[in-house]
């Protein structure tokens, strides 16, 4: 039985789980929605086609547009799920009726457009990084700049900040990880979706926005996740992580930021993995969430959704492999599976996921 994968590791809820499992209705004519962080959109688009091929099951789509719309909308009932970047808090899902699940881990990196510069040959920290977003550094050879790359040629172009315009988890997650590494940033820029920026900042929607308008700004340099840094063909830099090691960003970092997080040692979902202090973590790593109706009205869209949210865990990690990302431990995975018992249908119904 494939369910076993998951539940097998957590004896105490294999009744309850096989009973909702093999309670399969009959395939219905539904589309299930789903929107929000543009972050994880390559991996939910990869799960969703081969779902929908091996489960014959009704379309499933999702949108990239920003965990802010993501968040919107599940809280509006207008999509299935949201995506987010950010989790919410426990008071927040029991105002909204929402259940949050984490699904995937990816990373965040520097990029920047250096003339002569090549990919993984420039090194930052995070404090240097926060320095050049809050407008301390505002030339590519400033001497601290320097001291991390001797040897290397540094041009005197001018440092181009380029941000996200729109509101976005990753932005968050790049100012949550800034200011975790600098006490001035923190108190210069406000932690949001959406921060207030310091003038001559350059700004562009969505991660296609962003790559274009660093490839086309000499001196510039933004924020992406791993994965666009290979499809756009990005110039990405290597950081020195609390340990003081300096790493590439690599599908392992990421694995080792989750071991090295309370996500991974003490069940806490919404524990942060950036700045891990463990040498083979990458230090701008974070977990991606998806937020689905505790409450919902009908129970066939409901349970489609939790179906797909259930098969993610069952058979996701081997679609997760080269994309970028890494997938949660099993033992997590098992976990979380849990959750989907949270969801009731209008007469106490638990969802059929199998």
């Amino acid at each position: 039985m494939q369910w076993c994968r998951v539940w097998g590791k957590q004896g105490c809820v294999w009744g309850v789980l096989a009973v909702s499992a093999w309670l399969t209705p009959v395939h219905a004519d539904v589309a299930i929605q789903g929107a929000g962080a543009t972050f994880p959109s390559r991996v939910y688009d990869r799960w969703t086609a081969r779902f929908m091929e091996e489960r014959k099951a009704p379309s499933i789509q999702y949108k990239g547009t920003g965990s802010g719309d993501g968040i919107r909308q599940a809280k509006a009932r207008t999509v299935h799920f949201g995506g987010t970047d950010n989790p919410l808090s426990a008071a927040q899902l029991a105002e909204h009726k929402l259940v949050q699940i984490p699904l995937l881990v990816g990373g965040f990196v520097p990029v920047v457009n250096l003339p002569g510069v090549q990919p993984n040959e420039l090194v930052l920290s995070g404090e240097v990084l926060a320095d050049m977003a809050r407008g301390a550094i505002t030339v590519w050879n400033d001497p601290r700049i320097g001291a991390l790359n001797p040897g290397l040629k540094l041009p005197s172009l001018p440092v181009s900040r380029v941000v996200r315009e729109d509101k976005s988890g990753s932005t968050e997650v790049w100012v949550r990880y800034l200011a975790d590494s600098s006490p001035a940033f923190a108190k210069a820029v406000p932690i949001s979706q959406k921060p207030a920026w310091p003038a001559q900042t350059l700004e562009a929607k969505g991660n296609d926005g962003v790559s274009a308008l660093v490839k086309a700004t000499p001196g510039g340099f933004t924020y992406v996740s791993y994965d666009r840094v290979v499809k756009d063909k990005l110039v990405g830099v290597r950081l020195r992580n609390r340990t003081g090691q300096v790493l590439s960003a690599s599908e392992a970092g990421f694995r080792a930021a989750i071991l090295a997080s309370d996500v991974y040692r003490k069940g806490d979902d919404s524990a942060s993995l950036l700045n891990r202090p463990r040498p083979d973590a990458w230090p701008i790593t974070s977990t991606s969430f998806v937020l689905l109706d505790a409450r919902p009205k009908g129970m066939s869209e409901a349970d489609w959704t939790a179906r797909f949210v259930y098969w993610c865990f069952m058979h996701g990690d081997e679609l997760t492999r080269g994309t970028g990302f890494a997938p949660l431990p099993s033992t997590v995975q098992a976990r979380l599976a849990g959750r989907l018992m949270q969801i009731r249908g209008p007469q106490g119904e638990l969802p059929k996921f199998q």
